[in-house]
């Protein structure tokens, strides 16, 4: 078992990573005084295999779990969910000191968490993530969300987790393109914040690729305390903790003009970590820092070609990205292990690199 305290100021909570956390929940959460029923957010798939044993480990805490039933992956990211799930505690007559549980990957996280953050004003959050994305980064550092048509994660709010329980073994069940997704953010704690990481997957990615299980649990526990370090830092995202964005203005550009049903979020992150990197030489970085990206993200089995969106539809996506402030700001790399944030990036070039990666 590993654990890894994130400590936020005021606020600090464990992540605990292990292989058959769930039946074991309830000896792995704090305190949490006056809690009698844990209100547990998971689509029809995750709950059909997760339900019952989370069920019984929250059992022996002494919480009655009730199930909120939510659509899968994105599509349950939205202003109607939230609603629907706020009159579903309403009508339940949950009170303040009851709990929300994210059992699920990152879109379930970003919604329950949401939820947690509204209802009542703020009630008690538990991160149950199940998806290597969700494991590594989603269930980690307060972000909560819902999406617009618009844009993705514009209403939102910070709510920390009370605890984080990242049970390895739920990572077996994942289809490989799922896993691989998740592997997009694990590449992206390499690159820019764990140079020894990223110096073992370049020479063996191999038992992570197969799952094994003591592999995955180290490597989870890794990129946990990458961003915890972060986080602890700049809990709100207005300093450090935008390096942790590094890939995903072009990612989340990708994943809005692809309506959320095209590439998984991994795979538009490895797309935009490339992109990144193209950026990046092109303004002084060493030679060869975009063809180092793209071999790790191919042995991790990473796709990053393939069509893309006309040039000026990515440009305006981007101008949506939360963090555009006058212009479109970017986490580039002056080397691997060196992320600055760049507040503006000429035009020209941005349209210059996209027109290039479109090309066969």
């Amino acid at each position: 078992m590993e654990r890894v305290r994130v400590a936020v100021r005021g606020r600090e909570y464990d992540v605990t990573i292990s292989a058959g956390l769930l039946q074991d929940a309830g000896a792995n959460l704090p305190e949490l005084a006056g809690a009698e029923r844990a209100f547990v957010v998971a689509d029809a798939t995750v709950a059909a295999r997760y339900l019952e044993p989370l069920t019984r480990g929250l059992a022996a805490r002494g919480l009655a779990s009730v199930h909120l039933g939510v659509p899968e992956g994105e599509e349950a990211k939205s202003l109607q969910t939230m609603a629907a799930l706020q009159r579903q505690l309403a009508v339940q007559e949950a009170h303040r000191d009851d709990v929300v549980v994210a059992l699920g990957g990152g879109a379930v996280g970003d919604l329950a968490g949401f939820v947690a953050a509204t209802y009542m004003r703020g009630v008690p959050l538990v991160q149950v993530p199940t998806t290597l994305t969700a494991q590594v980064d989603a269930s980690i550092g307060g972000k909560t969300a819902v999406n617009l048509p618009e844009g993705k994660n514009l209403v939102g709010a910070f709510h920390q987790p009370a605890a984080v329980l990242a049970d390895v073994s739920t990572l077996r069940t994942l289809s490989d393109r799922d896993f691989r997704s998740g592997l997009a953010e694990v590449a992206k704690y390499a690159l820019t914040l764990d140079l020894d990481l990223l110096e073992e997957l370049e020479r063996d990615p191999a038992p992570v690729r197969s799952r094994e299980e003591p592999a995955l649990e180290r490597l989870v526990a890794r990129c946990v305390r990458a961003k915890a370090a972060v986080v602890a830092e700049d809990e709100r995202d207005t300093g450090r903790r935008l390096i942790l964005n590094y890939g995903h203005t072009l990612g989340h550009a990708l994943e809005r003009l692809e309506a959320y049903s095209g590439r998984t979020h991994g795979e538009a992150i490895a797309v935009g970590m490339l992109f990144a990197a193209r950026l990046a030489e092109a303004r002084g970085a060493p030679a060869g820092l975009a063809s180092r990206h793209a071999r790790l993200l191919a042995s991790l089995g990473l796709e990053t070609a393939g069509a893309m969106p006309p040039a000026e539809d990515l440009m305006h996506a981007m101008q949506m990205d939360k963090k555009f402030q006058g212009g479109m700001r970017f986490v580039l790399l002056d080397d691997v292990g060196r992320p600055v944030v760049v507040n503006s990036v000429p035009e020209d070039l941005l349209r210059k690199t996209l027109e290039e990666m479109a090309q066969p």
